[in-house]
């Protein structure tokens, strides 16, 4: 299991692709499978071997520019292809490293074991590679949306397995006796795609307040991002620039506030008591990891139309979708109709690691064992 080298497992804060790996693995060993871990080494996550190259996760150098990132990820994945040659027992490869771990997979040879990429991300990215790959009948591919696999080019979709949507772990007791605040949410990395901006004018122009929690590129808080400011890497983050420039001039610290990453039980209770978790989505947002929590823990969502969110929610029953910016605005105020109960019932029908598990090992099996 390849989770790469940019942050630990599980995450510290944010880190979708880490915190779906966190949630995957514990469940893939209950069902009886034995898991080799490829990640940093301040990863916590329990496995039956591990694989690193770097002590401490590499994510603050991910928007570099490429002559100087280019290296961390090649390391990572050099340290991936010594350990497979010295296990000599794997039965399947499942990475998870954007664009490199595909091409190590089908560079292997057909001498090493059987691959499949997770694609997390928007696959009308790397078309130069999507459009070419070929993975000589031995590495596959699955999404975690059939919206996402639907924009593939047709020589990934030719890899495509199937998706399994994500999955979040639940609470013992379900938090439907928090008392919802008049407040919305948005949780997730501040970025252009996201759409932060936009809910920021529309809490504004709407009157309802809403806290904008998650980091700005590599820095969890103000106090952080505040210490980069003379830092010229910093200041050249897009996510940087679109916080300066975009989202900052509408946080007031009355109406819409930044809280930063917030993780774990400060997580949940604000969640939990948010009236509606927003999703002013602006890209075809692949998985929604944020949109499943948010039904976990009985809060419905509002949101844009786009990428997976018409698969993950049910409009009017737990949650209220439109195609308008504008009347996103007035559904923030509408989502009380929605039941909590209903929201809960929902994410523990479809979005347990349990089902997450299960589907994965399916397509295992059928890698492993093709028709």
């Amino acid at each position: 299991m390849n989770a790469g080298p940019w942050l630990p497992v599980p995450p510290g804060g944010y880190g979708g692709i880490e915190n779906v790996v966190a949630t995957l693995i514990p469940e893939l060993r209950r069902l009886g499978v034995q898991v080799v871990f490829a990640g940093v080494g301040e990863s916590t996550i329990e496995a039956d071997g591990r694989v690193s190259v770097f002590d401490q996760g590499q994510f603050a150098a991910i928007q570099r520019p490429y002559n100087q990132a280019v290296g961390v990820v090649q390391a990572h994945q050099h340290a991936v292809v010594r350990a497979l040659r010295e296990h000599g027992d794997i039965d399947l490869v499942h990475d998870h490293v954007e664009a490199a771990g595909l091409v190590t997979l089908a560079s292997l040879g057909d001498g090493a074991p059987p691959g499949l990429q997770t694609l997390h991300w928007d696959l009308a990215k790397h078309p130069e590679l999507y459009s070419t790959f070929d993975g000589g009948g031995r590495v596959r591919v699955n999404g975690v949306s059939a919206a996402q696999l639907a924009r593939a080019p047709q020589a990934l979709r030719d890899h495509a397995v199937g998706h399994v949507h994500l999955a979040t772990p639940l609470a013992a007791e379900p938090p439907l006796t928090v008392d919802k605040g008049s407040y919305a949410v948005v949780l997730g990395r501040i970025n252009p795609g996201k759409g932060q901006d936009l809910a920021a004018r529309l809490a504004h122009a709407h009157g309802f307040d809403l806290v904008l929690a998650g980091p700005v590129g590599p820095y969890k808080n103000a106090v952080d991002l505040a210490a980069a400011e003379s830092d010229p890497d910093a200041q050249r983050n897009p996510d940087v620039q679109f916080w300066r420039e975009k989202v900052a001039p509408h946080v007031d610290g009355v109406r819409v506030r930044w809280i930063g990453t917030v993780t774990g039980r400060d997580r949940d209770r604000l969640v939990a008591g948010a009236r509606v978790s927003l999703f002013p989505l602006r890209w075809e947002e692949p998985g929604g990891t944020a949109v499943v929590e948010s039904l976990a823990l009985g809060t419905p969502v509002a949101g844009i139309a786009r990428g997976c969110l018409p698969e993950l929610i049910e409009d009017g029953h737990t949650g209220l979708l439109t195609d308008s910016e504008q009347e996103l605005g007035e559904l923030a105020g509408k989502a009380v109709t929605i039941d909590p109960r209903a929201c809960r019932a929902e994410a523990e029908r479809r979005f347990t690691p349990a089902v997450m598990a299960e589907g994965y090992l399916s397509l295992y099996e059928r890698i492993r064992n093709p028709r």
